[in-house]
Formats: structure tokens, sequence, C-alpha cells
């Protein structure tokens, strides 16, 4: 079926950029979770190999697969990467550590027993333990490696790390890449010859200081200006910055979800961990198509398309960056980072990668993670050392926005079985049995964004977002009752509106399973309040008229919903439901197991969980199953601002999904065309 987008093309024996292999090295050669182990010993964060032999015989091979970690009194399992800290995997599923120094092993307040298994004694824990309490299997959490199962006793809280609340439910500890340091230095003398940036090395002896050139040159004017009180930005471990005074409240980042329809920003408070301002405006790429194949078809059609894409998309970002700083009340050279979640295509166009091999078979990605790049790459103008992280993709046609989407509603890390769908213009799907993940693509189309529809609009002032049909209303008036962004006079139609529409129609048996509506003396019969709305525009398309601009205003003048408009839905949740129905069967799962639906997005935020049901888009379940999770995308962009930890998770996601392409199959023509009907 032409409609059905490409997958992504198999990842065998490809490796991560963390060096970690998929588990296909042969037989003897060395692992780079060797090299792990050779570095703590030679910082000292763990005892000899002698120690360590228990250890690694029961860890996981290459770090891949799940270990379980038993937390008491919370009476709460949770699995985790190998190689994950025991303080991070607690962190990850709400559980309290102790901590002020956020997991750095300087502060030694997260302590914990380990009731069974074990962990070797590091330097930190026998500084911090009595022989008999390390006897007695206590250690510091964040030094502990979850390389096998653990049961762990954790101690009532003293103080508590900082936290945000992101994602469903997804509670973060802070721990920014971005770090600032306050420090007040001694000054030079002959006696005391060091230079500065030994000097300040010295002051921040946790960090590993390793300077970019701007920080260099800023270095020396900085000191003597404020009498060597001054503060070091430090991104990952490199210095970027010396700022005089302490600024170490101010630091900022921005997330971004770059949709094929709409780009979201959200400005970072990273002290905090809550945002300042949020800003979000159309791809200025909309001029080349409304979805991802046809921009891939303006570069393969004019050489000239992609960098003039590259650039669209670089002039929204910085639209948006310049915006929310704007609106905070932020300098943007105080913006130290950038996190990135968009698909495939959309991370190509923007880094001006040629995107032709993601829309042609096999299907094939330059990368599917991607090194840590300067925002000023992306065209933003911040802090000249600030940093852009853009997430790793599954595939061509499953990309880093699901990546973000999936760590936001910590799909990996539950037992329940979950539906997840990111409704857009490229919609993706991922299912979870608690145990395996599996994902998958459909081309929604542009409908959902109002896109395609007679009197769509986008989900501004105006745009009808509810609808409710009273077949039995005795005043015509009151039949229709609609629901208008800003309470003004409605102009037309976006997607949730759309979905709402079609539903109550089916509901009142104005359109039938087929998706045609009745004709007027069906309709009469039907329903005799909202039989006068049915008309004929041009070419004799039908049509059901939801607003007049005033009373016998003909049907073109007036926003309406249009034949093919229902069309055009149908064939927006053919691909969607077909997707989910497929994957439901590669898990060998009955729809009636899904404990929860998520839907993802701008637009699912808005949808109504009673209408998605009436017309097929999810699994026909209680409404109560099926839960609005926002705009996952970016709210995963900002979790790994947040935390430089949950970019681990990120990362692990590419090794523990699976994709399943489903343009190849024989029978999906098939169960698209079967899925196209309403059910009954």
């Amino acid at each position: 079926m032409d409609r059905h987008p490409p997958g992504a093309a198999g990842r065998r024996g490809r490796r991560r950029r963390d060096g970690v292999s998929d588990g296909t090295d042969a037989p003897g050669t060395h692992r780079p979770f060797d090299d792990v182990l050779d570095g703590l010993r030679r910082e000292g964060l763990i005892e000899p190999p002698a120690a360590l032999v228990a250890d690694e015989a029961t860890a996981q091979p290459d770090g891949l697969g799940r270990v379980t970690l038993s937390f008491s009194p919370a009476e709460r399992v949770v699995r985790v990467p190998p190689g994950v800290s025991v303080f991070d995997a607690a962190s990850w599923n709400g559980i309290a550590v102790d901590s002020t120094c956020g997991g750095h092993g300087t502060c030694r307040k997260c302590k914990v027993r380990l009731t069974a298994a074990g962990a070797p004694v590091s330097r930190h824990d026998v500084r911090t333990f009595t022989s008999e309490q390390l006897e007695d299997g206590w250690r510091l959490a964040c030094l502990v490696r979850a390389t096998h199962d653990l049961a762990v006793e954790v101690p009532p809280l003293v103080t508590r790390p900082k936290a945000s609340t992101v994602g469903v439910g997804r509670q973060v500890i802070l721990r920014p890449a971005v770090q600032k340091r306050y420090v007040e230095l001694t000054e030079p003398t002959l006696s005391d010859q060091r230079t500065d940036l030994a000097r300040l090395r010295d002051a921040v002896d946790d960090l590993t200081l390793e300077p970019d050139l701007h920080a260099l040159r800023r270095l020396p004017t900085v000191l003597r200006q404020s009498d060597f009180k001054a503060t070091a930005v430090v991104v990952d471990e490199t210095l970027v910055d010396v700022e005089p005074g302490d600024t170490t409240a101010r630091r900022h980042a921005i997330a971004y979800d770059l949709g094929t329809t709409t780009v979201v920003a959200t400005l970072l408070d990273l002290e905090t961990g809550t945002p300042v301002a949020v800003a979000s405006m159309l791809n200025k790429q909309q001029p080349f198509g409304g979805d991802v194949i046809t921009r891939i078809s303006a570069t393969m059609m004019d050489p000239e398309a992609l960098p003039r894409l590259a650039d669209l998309a670089r002039q929204t970002l910085a639209e948006l960056a310049d915006e929310v700083c704007a609106e905070g009340g932020v300098d943007p050279a105080e913006v130290y980072e950038v996190a990135l979640a968009g698909n495939a295509t959309m991370t190509a166009l923007l880094l001006g990668i040629d995107p032709e091999p993601l829309g042609v078979a096999p299907f094939v990605q330059s990368t599917a993670d991607w090194p840590v790049l300067r925002a000023g790459d992306l065209g933003l103008a911040l802090h000249p050392g600030a940093r852009a992280v853009v997430f790793p993709a599954l595939g061509a046609y499953v990309g880093g926005d699901i990546v973000a989407g999936m760590l936001a509603s910590g799909l990996d890390r539950d037992k329940r079985v979950r539906l997840f769908i990111d409704v857009g213009t490229n919609c993706e799907i991922a299912l979870s049995d608690g145990e395996t993940i599996v994902t998958t693509a459909a081309p929604a189309g542009p409908a959902f964004e109002g896109g395609a529809i007679r009197c769509g609009m986008r989900a501004a002032d105006g745009a009808v977002e509810t609808v409710r049909l009273d077949a039995s209303a005795e005043d015509p008036a009151s039949a229709v009752v609609l629901g208008v962004i800003g309470d003004v006079e409605p102009r037309g139609l976006c997607g949730s509106g759309l979905v709402d529409a079609v539903a109550e129609l089916v509901k009142v048996g104005l359109l039938d399973a087929s998706g045609r509506f009745v004709p007027d003396d069906a309709a009469s019969s039907i329903a005799p309040a909202l039989a006068d709305r049915m008309a004929s525009v041009r070419d004799n398309e039908r049509v059901f008229v939801l607003h007049r601009p005033e009373p016998g205003a003909a049907a073109e003048d007036s926003v309406y919903l249009s034949q093919r408009d229902v069309r055009e839905l149908q064939f927006a949740k053919a691909a969607i439901s077909t997707g989910w129905t497929l994957l439901i069967e590669e898990l060998g799962l009955d729809p009636g197991e899904i404990q929860q639906v998520l839907l993802a997005g701008s637009f699912g935020s808005y949808l109504s969980p009673g209408s998605a049901v009436r017309i097929g888009l999810v699994p026909r379940l209680p409404v109560l199953r099926i839960v609005s999770a926002g705009n996952v995308a970016g709210e995963g962009a900002k979790m790994v601002l947040l935390s430089a930890r949950e970019r681990a998770g990120a990362d692990a996601l590419l090794e523990e999904v699976r994709y399943v392409e489903l343009s190849d199959r024989p029978d999906f023509n098939d169960r698209f065309v079967d899925q196209l009907a309403f059910p009954v």
C-alpha cells in the first residue's frame, strides 16, 4: 500500500557510540565492558580484580539485557540496564535515596544496605563505613553498579534530593550535564605560580575540567577583574566558560520537539528543574510539503531544496529560542545546552544530511545515534559553548521523537501491557508487554493537524475542538454544541474537532460504517433536528454544516465537514489501527489485555478517548484505560537536559526495542482496507 511508510533497516552487529556491543562480538574478544571496569580500578573506585571475580561472573554480557533490583521498605521491584548505579536505578523509579552531591560520590550520604548478592567495596565505602557495616552489606548507592540482581534496603531520608516530575509521572533527580561551581581562588604569587587553569582545577577537584578555547580566552581576564571570585561553567566535563562572581543560580537549557508540522520549545531552569517559558510555531518547512515523504521528494527533485530546508528548520529553532528567552527574561548567553527530539527525516533535514536513503528501499539512516553538536551548528545564537544533544533513532520512520516519548512514559520500566501512540503526521506506535517492546510507524498524514481538510485549521483561536450532537433535541439550534478555542466565532475545524465530529455523526447514524453520509430522506427520519445541516457544495460533495456565520448562510460560507474530510480521517485512522493491530499480534496478545493506552503528541493531548474508541483509532477498551500523555517527545527532551543519566536510558532503548516492518508484509493492504470501516 503506497500510503504506508517504509521502515528501518535491521541493525545487526551495530555498535553504539558508548562502545557497548550489541552482542555479536566473537567469543574471546575484548569487550568494552572490561574497559569500564579497568577505568574504575585505575581511579580507585573499586577494589583490584580479585575482589571482582564473583561480580564479573554474574554480570550481564556486554551490558545488555536487564537486571532486577528489589528495594525495601518501598517493596518495589525494578528492572534496569546492567551497569547502572543503584542510586540511578532508584532515582529513575521514584525511590528517593539521600544525597546532596547528586550521585557524584562526594557527599557520602547515599547509604544503602545490600541484603543479597553483595558488591565490591570501594575506597569511599571504606572511608564511610566501619568494617562491621561493610561486612553487613552497607555501600554508597552511587558507587554500586547493578551488574547482577540485588536486594537493596534504603534507610529513611535525612535530606531529599532535588527532583523534578516530568513525562508521565516520572520523577527525575536533577543532575544536569550543565554544572556551575563558584570558587574563591587564592591569587598567584612568586611562590605560587600555578597556571590559572591549574588553580581552577584544584578548586573544582571533583570534576575533570577540559577547557575549550572560549573558556581559556576568558579565564585570565575574568579572574583578575573579579578578584579571583568566579563561577566555572561546565558541560559534561568541558569547561565552557568562567563568569565573574557567583552565577550558580543562573543556568538554562532549551528542549525542542521538532515536529513535521509543529515545533515546540521549552526553556528550562536547570537549577530548579522547572519550565520558564514555552513557545510553539509551524515548522517553516511547510511550503515543501505537509509530510516527510513530500519533503524527501523535494530534495530528490531539486538540489537546492536540501540547504533551503535545513535553513528553514534552523530559522524555526532560532525564532523559538528568541521567543522563550524573551518571555522568560533570560539572557540567551545563559543557555548552555539544548536537546532535540524529532523524527529521522526532520533531524536529517535540520542537519543538512541527504534524506533520500530514508525514503527509498532499503530505508537506511546515516546513523542511529548522533555525536554531541554545538548549538551554533543548528543556527542558535546562545552561549558560544552551548551543546546540542540530538536523540537517537530506532529506524527511518521511528525516530528520536518516539525514543524520547518512550523515555518520558517509562515504557521500558513498567510491567503492565501498554500501548503508546504518538499521533501526528507520521504516527509512531509502540507496544510493551512488560518484557518486550515492539514498535512501528504509520503515515497518518496531515488530517489530525487540520491539513487536507476542507475547513481544517491549526488548534488556534476560532478552531472547533469539540463537537457534541443531540439527535433528539427539540430545538435544532441546540442539537449541535461546539467547543471553540478562545470562545470566539468558529473559523474552522482542528484535529480533535474532526475526530469528535465524525464520531458523533457515526453515533447518531448520519454516517454509516463505511463512512458515507446517509441519504437525505434517511437523515430526516434518523435525526430530524440535524437533517437540515446536510447539504451539498461544489461538485455535489455531501457535507454536514457545523456552524453557519448567520442564519441561512450557504454551506460554502460555513464551517462544515465534507465527505472527503471523512475519507481523509478514515485513511489516517486505518493506518494507525493497522499498526497497533499487527503489533498486538506480534506479541501474541488480545486487545482486551491492554491495560493502558497512551495518546501522545500535541494532538493526542486533546483527543477525546470516547471519540477515539468510537471511530476505531484505538482498541475498544474502557475509556479510563486511555490516557493523554501530552507532548512526551518534548518531555523526553527535557529529561535528558535535567539528568545526564537519562541519556543512558535513551541509548539503552536502541538495544531493547524491536522494530516491526509493516510495508513488506503481504497482508498489509488487506489489513489496511479492513480497518477503514468504523466499528459497529
